[in-house]
């Protein structure tokens, strides 16, 4: 199984690629391969940085996309690829990713996403789990994915797991839309949990629930502070409970569609 996230288009309030980042140190990831950025990036959109080590000596590092190996207790071993998401050649890029899915076996490619919601930051984060096969969507309790319109590499690379008959899901972390430019723990744990709950394994979260709480202290001082932002939360917070009273979920499919769209 690869389980993959991008920065950029798909990944609001950093919370995929933090999940990612989350696991790798978790689970001890061991980098075993990555995808040569050359030929995949504008480097006057996407920038390599400039760094200075702690020995001193200068280097540059260039956007990475890196696999990576982990052992979760009591699951299957899981290759986890922490990347970003690419201006050039999409169809390259993608057919390295399937290509690889390829040579370990991989029975599932799942991509882990966050997008911009109108969900209050008060309320538990809600995940979206879509898949394209009818055994994928039944096994893994998911949604079709009937999504029409601009797509980021998520979604060409799931149209390119098809062609190449690789099983293939996708899950999705809503984040408030007023307060989408900042990192979300709590979106990132929402996403943790779920993909541990399929793999039917466990991880100790603990300091990704600390910072859940502080981020929700932090946003809730920060709205507090205009009457206008407190009543269009409290306006969300009744919709959500409403939603939940009416048929214990939060459909957050026309909320994936409306992000992908605007984007």
């Amino acid at each position: 199984m690869i389980v993959a996230a991008f920065e950029g288009w798909n990944d609001a309030g950093e919370a995929a690629s933090s999940a990612i980042d989350f696991l790798a140190d978790a689970w001890d990831a061991e980098p075993f391969a990555s995808i040569d950025p050359e030929e995949f990036y504008d480097f006057t959109v996407t920038r390599p940085h400039a760094v200075v080590g702690e020995d001193g000596e200068r280097r540059v590092e260039w956007p990475a996309n890196e696999f990576a190996v982990v052992r979760p207790p009591g699951a299957p071993d899981i290759v986890l690829l922490r990347g970003v998401e690419p201006q050039m050649r999409w169809r390259t890029f993608c057919d390295q990713v399937t290509g690889t899915a390829e040579q370990i076996g991989a029975r599932l490619v799942l991509t882990l996403g966050s997008l911009l919601a109108e969900v209050p930051h008060t309320r538990p984060t809600s995940v979206f789990g879509t898949a394209y096969d009818p055994v994928v969507i039944e096994a893994l309790h998911l949604e079709p994915s009937r999504y029409e319109g601009p797509t980021g590499i998520v979604g060409v690379l799931h149209h390119e797991c098809r062609a190449r008959h690789l099983n293939s899901a996708s899950l999705w972390a809503a984040v408030p839309s007023y307060v989408g430019s900042a990192p979300s723990p709590k979106a990132s744990l929402a996403l943790v949990r779920r993909l541990c709950d399929m793999l039917h394994t466990t991880v100790d979260a603990q300091d990704l629930e600390t910072a859940s709480i502080v981020y929700e202290r932090q946003i809730s001082d920060l709205v507090a502070e205009d009457d206008q932002t407190v009543g269009y939360v409290e306006h969300l917070e009744e919709q959500h409970d409403a939603e939940r009273a009416a048929d214990g979920s939060v459909d957050l499919v026309a909320e994936v569609e409306r992000f992908l769209r605007e984007q």
